[in-house]
C-alpha cells in the first residue's frame, strides 16, 4: 500500500499520531487461530504484547476511509502502537452545528466538522422522555425525511475521532470552539439556547458530559498485571520444576510472585479510586438551561451539549463543563486549574452596541484569550452578581474529556512512559542471559545424547538450564529495594504512587521550582509606601493607616482598587489585594443580593475608614454648612464599576465616588511601568526608575497607584457602559506600593546542596519576571556575579520573521561605581582562559518562551542549556519546557505545590507536589512538608535505591552465573545438584541475602557525583565480568583437583573414602538410599561447597556503601545473615552431621579436603575482594573510566550550568563525544564566538532555513 495512505492525527500537537487503515482478513484470522492451538496460547500472548502484529497478521491493509481497525502509533520517541475499532453511527444528518430543520436531505451534506472527546458509542443520550429506541433511532424516525448519514469514528484514550470527508482524515470534535466564531457572534447567535431535539442531535456526536474514570475490576487488573512476561516465564519455570519433583522452591516462587501481584493490585486500584473519587465528587448536578423558546428547564448536568445556555445559581455550583459568561458577574474558586486558592472575578464576555464593535468582539472566542470570562469544568463558582432580574447565564463551549478539568483527567489516566536507561539495560541484559542460557540449553542436549540419557530427562535438563540462567526471582529482588526505598521516604513524609520513579530520581541532575508557595512563602507582606506629592517622591513609610493620609488619594486607591469581596461575612480574594486593603485598616460592606435584585445596576461595594481614624475635630472650613459637616463625617466611598485586572494589560482600574460629591474618581494600580505611562509626565517623578529598580533589585513586588477626577457629564448609566481606555488615560501618579515575598527559611540551604552536588536548578512560575530574577538571586539560584540575559521574542506581524532582542539585566550593585548594564561574556571571564565558566543565565516569559518553541526550535535546545529563569509561564508551557530539557537529555525533576503544575509534575522524571490536592493525582510523589527540603531527601534515596538495583542485578546475576557453572560442569559427569542443594542455595542464601542486601539507608549528604544511569557502563561490566572469570577460574580448579585426589573414585564413591586420611569416626551413608540422579558424588559435594561460598564472597563485594548508600556493617540484618551462612557452611564442612548430610545429598570427604577447600574459598575471597576494590575502584576508576565519565556514567558534573559549569577544554581533550546531548552542545557552545548573545543584537527567524541553521544574529544600530 502506498506511503500516501499514511495520515497524521492531531498534528503539530503533544498527541500527535500516524493512522493507518485495515479490514479484517478470514484467512489470516484462521490461521492465527490454528497457530494459538498450536503454541498453547503462547501466540495469543505475543499478539497482546505487540499490537502491530495483531493488526498485521489478522488484517490487510486498505485505505482510513474504508477501515475496520486503525493502527496508531505515536510520533514522540517511544513510537508506541495502539489499535482501535472503527465503529459506525447512524445519525440523522453529519455536523453537529447544523440546525436538523435546515440541513439538506441528500446524503452529502458536508460530514462531521471536527471529532470529539466522548464517550461510547451510541449509549451516549439521556433524554428526558422515555423512548423504545436509542436516541439516534428516535431522532431518525423524528426526521423521517431525513436520509439516514453513517458515521464512522473511533475512540481512542477516551476521544473520540470522526472521519471528515473533506479533509480525509479522522479528528476531534471539541466543542463550540472548533467554529472558530466571533465574541459578537456568540452573543447574537449562540446565547438564546437550543431546543431538545438540537441538543438531542448534538448529544449524539458530544456524547454524555461526564469524566468518566471507570475503576476495572480486580480480575481484569489481575489479568493485565498477570500477563507481563516476567509472570509468564515464572509461570513456565514453576511447571517445569513440578515435572522434575522440586516443589519446595516452586512454592516458595509462587509464594513471593502472590505477594508482588497482590500489592501492585492494591496500589494500582487504590490510585484509580482515588481518581475516580477526585472527579466524580461533583461531575454529576442538577442545572437549568434555558431552551430556544425562553422556557427554563432542569435537566442532569450529564445531559449538556456544547451550545446549551445554563443558569448558574446565586448560591454557586461546581461547573460540570466549560461554560462562557454572557450575563451577569461570578466569583470563582480555581484552585483545581491554578493551584491559587483565591476566588477570582469572572465578569461576562464583552457584547458591545453594533456601533462601537472592538477589536475584542470581532476575534474568535478563544478559552484561553477569554479566561477572565470563561468559568472551567471543575472550578467552584463561591457567588453570583446579578442586576434588574437578570439571570446570570453562560453558554456551554466543551464537555466531557474536551473540558480543562478532562484534558487533566486524560493525563493522569494515560501519562507518557518515562524512558529510563536503566530499565532498557536490565532488559538487554537478560538477553544477554538468555544467550547464555542457549549455549548451555544446546550443550546438554549434545551431552545427553551422546551419553544416551532417556527422551524425558533431555527435555527438562536442559529447560532447567534455562531456569537457572535467568533468575525467576529477579523481579521480586529488584522490587525488595524499592520497596524498602518507599518505606524510608514515608517516613520522612514523602509518600509516593509510582515506586518504579524512585530509582529514576537517583540520576536527576536538574530540577525545576514553582515559585510561590514552593521557594516562597505564600502570601506577600506589606513592606511600605512611597508617596508622590507634587510630582517628586516622600520618604518611604511602613504604615499607610495615619490619620493624617485617611482622606488622601493614596489610601482611597488602596481602600478600592481591588476585586476583594465578602464570602459568608470574610473578606476573600487576591491575597496581594487582600494584604493592600488590610494595611488601610478600612471597612468593606457590601449589597445583599436583595438589594441588588431592587436596584438597576448601581447599588455600589462601599468602603469606610473606622470611626477612630477620621480626625475628630471637624477638618470642615467654616463656610461650609451643617449638612455638609455631617455628610463629611460620614466618609464613604462607593466602587461604581470595575474593570478587574488583566495579565495582559497589567493593570485593574476602578470608578468610586465619594458620598455626597457629584464627580466621581478613577483609581488606578498596576505593573508601575505601565501606570507611569499612563500618567500625566509633569505628576511621575523624575527618580521613577531609579527608585522603581531599587526596590525590584532586593526583590520587592512594587504596584502603582494612580487617579483621575473624572469629568461631571459621565453619569452613573454612562461609565458602566464606557470602555475601560477612556478611564485608563491622564492619571495622576499616587505613589508606590511595596510588597515583599519572603523565601521559605529552608529555600536557601536546600538550593545550596543541590548546587554543590552538581545538580543545575531552574525557576518556572507565574510570577512577574523581574520579582522572579530578584527572588533566583536571593535564594542563590542565580550567583551574584553572574550576568543574567534576557530573551524577548517577538512573534512574526506584518510581514516580518520573528525576532528576539537581547537584553541584559542589571547586577545587584555590590560595587560604589556604577557598572556598565551591557556586560559581554569577556568582561565577566579572562580572556586569556577559554571561556572556561559560563557565567550566565538567560530569563524569558512564557510568551517568549512560546515564539521560541516555535520559530526558533534550534535555539531553544541552546537557551534551555543555561536558562535559569522562566516567568509567566501557563501551565501547558511547564510541561514544554519539561519536554524541552528532557529532549537534552536531562534527566528532570520538578517541585511545585499546585494543580497548574500537574502535567509537569507527571512529566517530569521525578515529580514532587507539595500540596495533598489535586496535584498529588497527578504527581508521582507527595511531600507533606510544606518546603522544598523533601528535594535532596528523594534524590539522596533515589540514588541509594538505584545503586542497590545496580548490587541486586549484579549479585542475581552472578548467582545465575554461579549455578549455571555448577550445573553445566556437573552435567558433564551426568551429575547434578540435588533438590535440597538448590533448595538451600535459592531460599537460605540468595532470598535472605537479596532481601538484607536491599536495607543499606542513603548516605547522610548528596554528593557531586551521580551513580550509573545504566547496567551497560564500563565499570559494571568489568565488575560482573571479573567475578563471573575468578567463580568460574575456581569452580573449574576444585572440579578437576578433585579429580587428582589420591582417594577420589568415579561414583558410586567406596564407603571409606572419608576414612583413607581421616580417623574421625563419621559413620557412612554413602550408600543407605537410592542415588538415580547420581548426586551425591565428589565433585558434588566440593563444588556445593565452593559455590555456597562463592554467594557470598559476591554478596560481600557488590555491598557497595559510600558515597551514595551507607556502609554495609551499618545493615545489620545483611551482617547478622551473612555471619550465620558462613558460620553454618564451615560448621557442616568441618563438623560433618548425618541429619544435615543426607538433608542436603553431601557425602563425606576426607579432612585434609575440606581444609584445602577452605584454602580454595579464602583465596577465592581475596582476589574478589582485591578486584573489587582496588583494580576497579581505586585504579581502573581513575585512569580508565574517568576519561569517560562525563558521558556514560555522569561522575562529574551532574550539568553544563552556571551553577556546575563543565570545564569545555577538557571535554574537547578527552577527544571523546559526551554521549550526553547537552553536553555535546555545552562543547558546540564553548568554541562559538556568536555564544551568548551580546546585548546590542537581534536575532531573526530565517523563513528558509541554510546550513541547518534557522536563525542569524544582526547587531542593532
Amino acid at each position: 500500500m502506498e506511503k500516501e495512505d499514511m495520515k497524521v492525527l492531531n498534528k503539530g500537537e503533544e498527541e500527535e499520531m500516524e493512522l493507518q487503515g485495515y479490514r479484517l482478513c478470514r484467512w489470516r484470522l484462521a490461521l492465527v487461530g490454528l497457530g494459538v492451538l498450536c503454541t498453547g496460547g503462547f501466540l495469543l500472548l505475543l499478539l497482546y504484547w505487540m499490537p502491530e502484529w495483531c493488526v498485521k497478521s489478522t488484517c490487510t491493509r486498505t485505505t482510513a476511509r474504508d477501515a475496520e481497525v486503525v493502527l496508531l502509533r505515536s510520533t514522540d520517541e517511544f513510537r508506541r502502537w495502539f489499535l482501535a475499532r472503527v465503529r459506525v453511527m447512524l445519525a440523522p444528518g453529519s455536523n453537529p452545528f447544523h440546525s436538523l430543520d435546515t440541513q439538506t436531505t441528500s446524503p452529502s451534506s458536508p460530514s462531521c466538522p471536527f471529532p470529539s472527546s466522548a464517550s461510547p458509542h451510541l449509549a451516549n443520550g439521556h433524554t428526558p422522555h422515555p423512548n423504545d429506541g436509542s436516541p439516534a433511532q428516535e431522532l431518525i424516525r423524528k426526521y423521517a425525511d431525513y436520509q439516514p448519514t453513517q458515521i464512522r469514528y473511533f475512540t481512542f484514550h477516551s476521544t473520540k475521532y470522526y472521519w471528515k470527508d473533506d479533509v480525509q482524515n479522522f479528528e476531534v470534535l471539541t466543542g463550540l470552539g472548533d467554529l472558530q466564531i466571533s465574541c459578537y457572534t456568540l452573543h447574537s447567535e449562540h446565547s438564546a439556547g437550543l431546543t431538545r431535539d438540537q441538543q438531542e442531535y448534538r448529544r449524539l456526536f458530544f456524547g454524555v458530559n461526564e469524566i468518566a474514570v471507570k475503576v476495572p475490576s480486580v480480575f481484569k487488573l489481575l489479568i493485565k498485571e498477570v500477563l507481563n512476561p516476567f509472570y509468564i516465564f515464572q509461570l513456565f519455570s514453576v511447571i517445569l520444576w513440578s515435572a522434575d519433583e522440586y516443589y519446595y522452591y516452586a512454592v516458595a516462587i509462587v509464594f513471593m510472585s502472590v505477594i508482588s501481584i497482590a500489592t501492585s493490585l492494591y496500589t494500582i486500584k487504590k490510585q484509580y479510586i482515588m481518581l475516580h473519587d477526585m472527579v466524580a465528587a461533583h461531575s454529576i448536578v442538577r442545572v437549568s438551561v434555558c431552551r430556544a423558546n425562553n422556557d427554563i428547564e432542569e435537566i442532569l448536568s450529564t445531559d449538556l451539549v456544547p451550545g446549551d445556555v445554563m443558569i448558574i445559581p446565586s448560591n454557586g455550583t461546581i461547573m460540570p463543563c466549560d461554560a462562557v459568561l454572557v450575563s451577569g458577574t461570578c466569583i470563582v474558586n480555581e484552585s483545581m486549574l491554578t493551584g491559587e486558592s483565591v476566588p477570582v472575578t469572572k465578569t461576562n464576555l464583552p457584547n458591545p452596541m453594533p456601533g462601537e464593535r472592538s477589536d475584542e468582539a470581532d476575534s474568535a472566542y478563544n478559552t484561553e484569550e477569554h479566561k477572565r470570562h470563561t468559568l472551567f469544568c471543575g472550578t467552584n463558582v463561591i457567588q453570583t452578581r446579578f442586576y434588574t432580574g437578570e439571570l446570570v447565564k453562560a453558554v456551554v463551549v466543551r464537555t466531557g474529556f474536551s473540558t480543562a478539568k478532562g484534558q487533566l483527567v486524560r493525563s493522569i489516566l494515560y501519562p507518557k512512559p518515562t524512558d529510563f536507561k536503566l530499565y532498557r539495560d536490565a532488559y538487554l541484559f537478560l538477553l544477554c542471559l538468555v544467550a547464555v542460557a542457549g549455549i548451555g540449553f544446546v550443550y546438554s542436549i549434545v551431552l545427553s545424547i551422546m551419553k544416551s540419557v532417556p527422551a524425558k530427562t533431555i527435555i527438562i535438563e536442559s529447560l532447567d538450564i534455562i531456569t537457572i540462567t535467568v533468575p525467576p526471582a529477579l523481579p521480586a529482588a529488584m522490587t525488595a529495594g524499592i520497596v524498602y526505598a518507599q518505606r524510608r521516604l514515608k517516613n520522612i513524609s514523602i509518600f509516593c504512587i509510582s515506586p518504579q520513579r524512585i530509582n529514576i530520581c537517583g540520576q536527576i541532575n536538574l530540577v525545576c521550582f514553582d515559585k510561590t508557595g514552593t521557594l516562597t512563602e505564600d502570601g506577600l507582606d506589606m513592606w511600605g509606601v512611597q508617596r508622590v506629592e507634587n510630582g517628586s517622591f516622600q520618604l518611604s513609610e511602613n504604615i499607610a493607616y495615619k490619620e493624617n493620609l485617611v482622606k488622601s488619594h493614596f489610601v482611597a486607591c488602596m481602600a478600592t482598587c481591588h476585586s476583594l469581596t465578602k464570602i459568608d461575612g470574610q473578606l476573600s480574594g487576591d491575597p496581594l489585594d487582600l494584604k493592600m486593603f488590610e494595611a488601610t485598616g478600612w471597612i468593606l460592606e457590601e449589597a445583599t443580593e436583595e438589594e441588588t435584585s431592587l436596584h438597576n445596576r448601581i447599588m455600589p461595594t462601599v468602603v469606610r475608614p473606622p470611626k477612630q481614624l477620621l480626625s475628630p475635630e471637624p477638618a470642615v472650613s467654616p463656610e461650609q454648612d451643617m449638612e455638609l459637616f455631617e455628610l463629611s463625617s460620614a466618609y464613604e466611598i462607593g466602587i461604581v464599576r470595575q474593570f478587574p485586572f488583566s495579565s495582559a494589560l497589567q493593570r485593574m482600574t476602578v470608578v468610586a465616588r465619594l458620598l455626597g460629591e457629584k464627580r466621581m474618581d478613577a483609581y488606578l494600580k498596576g505593573a508601575p511601568e505601565v501606570v507611569a505611562s499612563l500618567c500625566k509626565k509633569e505628576t511621575v517623578p523624575d527618580n521613577f526608575a531609579a527608585i522603581l529598580e531599587g526596590y525590584t533589585k532586593q526583590g520587592f513586588r512594587v504596584i502603582a497607584l494612580a487617579h483621575r477626577r473624572l469629568e461631571s457629564k459621565l453619569t452613573w448609566h454612562k461609565v458602566q457602559n464606557i470602555n475601560r481606555d477612556h478611564i485608563e488615560t491622564n492619571m495622576e501618579f499616587l505613589g508606590l506600593i511595596v510588597m515583599q515575598n519572603k523565601l521559605k527559611a529552608e529555600t536557601p540551604g536546600v538550593l545550596q546542596d543541590l548546587h554543590r552536588a552538581n545538580i543545575r536548578t531552574v525557576m518556572v512560575t507565574g510570577d512577574n519576571m523581574l520579582t522572579a530574577i530578584s527572588v533566583a538571586r536571593d535564594c542563590g539560584m542565580i550567583p551574584p556575579q553572574d550576568t543574567v540575559i534576557i530573551a524577548d521574542a517577538l512573534p512574526p506581524h506584518s510581514g516580518q520573521a520573528a525576532k528576539i532582542t537581547w537584553r541584559y539585566a542589571d547586577k545587584p550593585s555590590k560595587a560604589s561605581r556604577s557598572e556598565e548594564v551591557n556586560i559581554s561574556l569577556e568582561d565577566v571571564c579572562y580572556v586569556d582562559e577559554q571561556k572556561t565558566r559560563e557565567l550566565y543565565h538567560f530569563a524569558m516569559n512564557g510568551k517568549s518562551f512560546a515564539v521560541i518553541a516555535e520559530h526558533f526550535p534550534d535555539m531553544l535546545q541552546k537557551l534551555v542549556l543555561h536558562g535559569t529563569v522562566f516567568a509567566r509561564m501557563a501551565p501547558d508551557q511547564k510541561t514544554q519546557l519539561i519536554e524541552a530539557l528532557q529532549g537534552v537529555d536531562y534527566i528532570v525533576g520538578m517541585c511545585g505545590d499546585g494543580a497548574n503544575d500537574c502535567g509537569a509534575l507527571k512529566r517530569a522524571h521525578g515529580g514532587i507536589s507539595l500540596s495533598e490536592l489535586e496535584a498529588s493525582v497527578a504527581s508521582p510523589f507527595t511531600s507533606r512538608t510544606p518546603n522544598i527540603s523533601c528535594v535532596p531527601s528523594l534524590i539522596r534515596e533515589g540514588r541509594a535505591a538505584l545503586i542497590t538495583s545496580f548490587c541486586v542485578f549484579k549479585f542475581m546475576a552472578l548467582y545465575s552465573i554461579i549455578q549455571y557453572i555448577s550445573v553445566t560442569l556437573l552435567y558433564s559427569i551426568l551429575s547434578n545438584l540435588g533438590d535440597f542443594q538448590f533448595l538451600f542455595i535459592d531460599i537460605a542464601i540468595i532470598l535472605l541475602i537479596v532481601f538484607t542486601m536491599s536495607l543499606n539507608p542513603a548516605w547522610k549528604e548528596l554528593v557531586p557525583r551521580r551513580p550509573p544511569s545504566g547496567l551497560i557502563s564500563g565499570p559494571l561490566l568489568f565488575s560482573v565480568l571479573t567475578q563471573i572469570l575468578i567463580c568460574l577460574g575456581f569452580q573449574t580448579f576444585t572440579f578437576l583437583w578433585v579429580q587428582q585426589q589420591p582417594w577420589y573414585t568415579v561414583w558410586p564413591p567406596p564407603t571409606d573414602a572419608h576414612n583413607v586420611s581421616s580417623p574421625m569416626n563419621v559413620s557412612d551413608h554413602n550408600d543407605t538410599e537410592e542415588d538415580d540422579h547420581n548426586i551425591q558424588n565428589f565433585e558434588n559435594t566440593s563444588l556445593f561447597y565452593v559455590s555456597s561460598f562463592q554467594y557470598l564472597i559476591v554478596a560481600i563485594v557488590f555491598s557497595k556503601g559510600k558515597p551514595f548508600r551507607q556502609p554495609s556493617y551499618k545493615n545489620w540484618p545483611f551482617v547478622v545473615s551473612v555471619l550465620s551462612l558462613y558460620f553454618f557452611l564451615l560448621f557442616i564442612m568441618f563438623h560433618p552431621v548425618e541429619s544435615i548430610d543426607q538433608f542436603l545429598e553431601v557425602v563425606s570427604v576426607p579432612f585434609e579436603w575440606r581444609v584445602k577447600l577452605l584454602i580454595i574459598i579464602l583465596l577465592n575471597a581475596a582476589v574478589s575482594i582485591a578486584v573489587e576494590t582496588f583494580i576497579l575502584d581505586i585504579i581502573l576508576w581513575k585512569l580508565v573510566f574517568s576519561r569517560d565519565k562525563q558521558g556514560s556514567f555522569g561522575i562529574t558534573p551532574a550539568a553544563p550550568t552556571p551553577q556546575g559549569a563543565i570545564d569545555p577544554s577538557r571535554l574537547c581533550c578527552s577527544g571523546k563525544m559526551p554521549k550526553a546531548r547537552y553536553m555535546h552542545l555545552a562543547q558546540e557552545l564553548s568554541v562559538d564566538p556568536d555564544w551568548p548573545p551580546k546585548p546590542t543584537t537581534t536575532t531573526e527567524a530565517k523563513p528558509h532555513p541554510e546550513n541547518g541553521s534557522n536563525y542569524q544574529f544582526m547587531i542593532n544600530s
